[in-house]
């Protein structure tokens, strides 16, 4: 049976100890930094929750962001207002527990990071993502994610174009 998540934000009741997605930045990242990240107002940070279990088996999170129009790739930045910088919202950090691979867990993150951006009630022309490595970087530019210029690992995808992933 295939396993059911629910993704929800993160609380003090969710327990993150025992979550490992194999990358030890990220995996330090999610144990002791993202509460405080949230609690800060830095960050909002969501998880994917296994509901049988209440595993907490990966997660998300979004802060807000921009980037000077120079760094946009220019077949996009030629469509922007000459503003100096493009609103956004930047997903920092996203991990998929290594005990779940290839049950699309990845991709349901991504995808409700895009769902909830777009659904926001506030101005945001683009979202990006800030790669770990080149195998990160890989995984959003799967999903037509483009580097800027100056930083290959950071990726932007216009929210038009993140509206087209998750439209039916």
């Amino acid at each position: 049976m295939t396993p059911r998540f629910r993704i929800e934000p993160l609380t003090k009741m969710h327990r993150r100890a025992d979550f490992t997605c194999g990358n030890d930045r990220i995996d330090s990242y999610f144990h002791t930094t993202a509460s405080q990240d949230v609690k800060r107002k830095y960050a909002t940070c969501f998880v994917a929750r296994e509901i049988a279990t209440d595993r907490v088996v990966g997660f998300y999170t979004l802060s807000s962001s921009n980037v000077p129009l120079t760094e946009v790739p220019k077949t996009l930045a030629s469509k922007l207002p000459r503003y100096p910088t493009v609103p956004a919202v930047l997903i920092g950090w996203l991990g998929r527990h290594r005990d779940y691979a290839g049950l699309g867990l990845g991709e349901a993150l991504l995808f409700d990071a895009i769902r909830t951006v777009a659904t926001a009630p506030i101005g945001v022309h683009a979202i990006f993502a800030d790669a770990i490595d080149e195998k990160a970087a890989a995984y959003y530019a799967a999903f037509g994610f483009v580097p800027l210029i100056e930083r290959p690992h950071t990726l932007y995808l216009p929210v038009a174009t993140a509206l087209s992933l998750i439209s039916p």
